[in-house]
C-alpha cells in the first residue's frame, strides 16, 4: 500500500527516517513550500471567523417564536458587524444562525440551523439521530448561535512556485558534498538548497536539502522532486509519473 505523508513544518528528518518505510510500507514524503512557517501561511490566507452566542432556554411547544428570535439574532449580528468594523477587516460579513434544541428535560441539545421550520426540523434530526422523536412533546431553545466571517483577501497558498526572499543560498557556485552517517554507514551526501532545484528533474539521496525555514533529509535510495506548485516530492522508488 502507498501512503503519503505530510512532515510537520520544520521536522523533515525526523519524518523522512529509514525507519518509516518498514513501519508504513511505501511511502510517499510531500514537503510544501516554506514548511516552517506552514501553519502562519495558513492562518493569514484562512477566512476571519467569528463566534457568537446567547443562551435563552425558552421553552415551546407549538409555535416557534420567530419575532423574539429574530430579535435576538439582530442583537448578535450588529455586535458582530461592530467588532469586524473595529479590527478593520475589509469585505462583506456573512453570518450563519444556528439554534441549540432539545426535548425539555433532556441533557444534551441539536445545534441546527435557524429556519421558520425549525421545529419540525428538530424531530426530522432527532429520530434519525437516535431512532426516535416525540413531536408532540415540549421542546427548549436553549442557545442561539451566530458564526460571522468574512472572506480572505490574502492570496490562495501553494499556487505556483513561490518566490525566495532573503533564502540563505550555500556559498560554492557548485552542489558541496559532505559525509553523513546514515545507519552506520559513512557515505558522501549532496547538499542543496532548495530554491535551486529544477522542476520537474528527478535527483536521488543520499541529500540534504536547505531552505529558509526548514531542512530536509533524504535517505539513501530515495527520490526526489520539485513539482510545478513548488512542493518537494520523495519517494522510495523511482517516479514513474510526475504529473
Amino acid at each position: 500500500m502507498r501512503r503519503t505523508l505530510f512532515p510537520p513544518g520544520f521536522r523533515q528528518a525526523l519524518q523522512l527516517s529509514p525507519l518509516v518505510p518498514r513501519f508504513f510500507g511505501t511511502v510517499n514524503v510531500t514537503s510544501v513550500p516554506f514548511p516552517g512557517a506552514l501553519s502562519a501561511l495558513g492562518i493569514l490566507a484562512s477566512d476571519v471567523v467569528k463566534d457568537y452566542s446567547r443562551t435563552v432556554l425558552w421553552r415551546v411547544s407549538a409555535n416557534l417564536p420567530i419575532g423574539r428570535l429574530n430579535q435576538e439574532f439582530s442583537t448578535l449580528e450588529k455586535r458582530a458587524a461592530k467588532d469586524f468594523r473595529t479590527e478593520a477587516w475589509p469585505g462583506r460579513v456573512h453570518q450563519n444562525r444556528r439554534v441549540d434544541i432539545r426535548y425539555r428535560g433532556q441533557g444534551y441539545e441539536l445545534s441546527l440551523p435557524f429556519t421558520k421550520n425549525l421545529l419540525a426540523d428538530f424531530h426530522r434530526e432527532h429520530q434519525r439521530r437516535y431512532g426516535y422523536a416525540h413531536p408532540t412533546r415540549e421542546v427548549e431553545l436553549v442557545t442561539l448561535r451566530l458564526r460571522a466571517a468574512v472572506k480572505s483577501t490574502t492570496a490562495r497558498v501553494g499556487t505556483g512556485a513561490p518566490a525566495c526572499p532573503g533564502r540563505a543560498k550555500l556559498g560554492s557556485p557548485s552542489t558541496p558534498k559532505v559525509p553523513v552517517i546514515f545507519e552506520g554507514k559513512r557515505l558522501s551526501t549532496m547538499i542543496y538548497s532548495r530554491h535551486e532545484l529544477k522542476p520537474a528533474q528527478t535527483y536521488s539521496g543520499p541529500a540534504i536539502i536547505t531552505e529558509y525555514s526548514a531542512t530536509t533529509v533524504i535517505a539513501p535510495g530515495k527520490h526526489f522532486y520539485i513539482d510545478d506548485e513548488g512542493n518537494l516530492l520523495i519517494a522510495l522508488q523511482q517516479f514513474a509519473d510526475k504529473h
